[in-house]
């Protein structure tokens, strides 16, 4: 059975299904038209993804209105519940990618705020860091992860939208690179740690720290013997949380995944939600929309 954190990663770490899911929550779009308009990709690659996100219960393809021999695909439950890893993805782009200062702003409709939420933990209501939480490991769980085969989305070119999903891929674009970045936001450092729990060859090991470091997601001080997550490592924190918060949602036939987060401040195992920074109100799909940037012309 394929362990469920290593399915999320295979089927969300891709830039054109993340690009599919912006569209279908932005412009709800639906219709493959619409995707191969917006995307710009190859209707073979775009055909596959949806294929992939059908079978993965994600989206349901349904007759079109007034067209039925036409399809369209729509978000099921499962589909709706991506909307947090992707709104945590959107907050991370804007703070730490070149591309962030044009991305659309969220707004929580309810009081008016404007800019990224927080993390908390839905059992006891408190705002969640990294500092505060424990990530739990069974033995075999990360050789689970990172075993067997996958789709490479690193294989395919981006497409013209898709794109500014490049850089967040050298977190999350593969099995290895996602085990990194996931240890080290567990508090793992030197190279021998990594290694001993990945079970991996130093090549290789080497390759994805490196990979990291350059992209500025992990740094090693000269002669330095420990790898430190950067403040743009850790600002990673929430898309993780709630990739495995979902990994869990989408396979409930796996009773233990093997890898958890553990709230420190109420110990319990962390249920993550999104929290307003203005008024403190947790978030639900409905109470955020997502607003163009006024352009510069705009504001003089």
């Amino acid at each position: 059975m394929t362990n469920p954190v290593a399915a999320t990663f295979d089927l969300l770490g891709d830039r054109l299904t993340l690009t599919i899911l912006r569209h279908a929550f932005v412009h709800r779009a639906r219709r493959f038209n619409q995707w191969m308009e917006r995307t710009g990709a190859p209707p073979a690659m775009l055909t596959a993804r949806l294929n992939a996100l059908v079978d993965a219960g994600v989206l349901v393809r349904a007759p079109q209105p007034g067209a039925a021999e036409r399809h369209e695909y729509r978000l099921t439950a499962l589909g709706l519940a991506t909307w947090e890893i992707l709104v945590c993805v959107w907050a991370w782009q804007r703070e730490w990618t070149a591309e962030g200062a044009v991305l659309p702003e969220l707004v929580h409709v309810e009081c008016g705020h404007r800019g990224p939420p927080m993390l908390m933990c839905r059992g006891c209501g408190r705002t969640v860091t990294t500092h505060d939480t424990a990530v739990e490991l069974s033995e075999d769980a990360l050789w689970h992860i990172t075993s067997g085969r996958r789709r490479s989305s690193r294989g395919s070119a981006a497409t013209s939208d898709d794109a500014q999903f490049e850089e967040i891929m050298q977190a999350i674009g593969d099995r290895w690179s996602a085990s990194v970045t996931g240890l080290a936001l567990a508090g793992v450092r030197r190279f021998g740690e990594f290694r001993d729990a990945l079970r991996m060859s130093p090549t290789t090991l080497t390759e994805r720290l490196s990979r990291l470091c350059d992209a500025g997601i992990m740094a090693r001080p000269e002669d330095a013997a420990e790898y430190r997550l950067t403040p743009r490592g850790r600002g990673l924190f929430g898309v993780f949380a709630f990739l495995l918060a979902w990994a869990e949602l989408a396979h409930p036939e796996v009773s233990e995944t093997g890898l958890r987060i553990r709230h420190l401040g109420c110990g319990e195992v962390l249920a993550p939600a999104l929290r307003c920074r203005g008024c403190e109100a947790r978030l639900g799909r409905t109470d955020v929309r997502f607003e163009p940037m006024p352009s510069l012309d705009s504001l003089r």
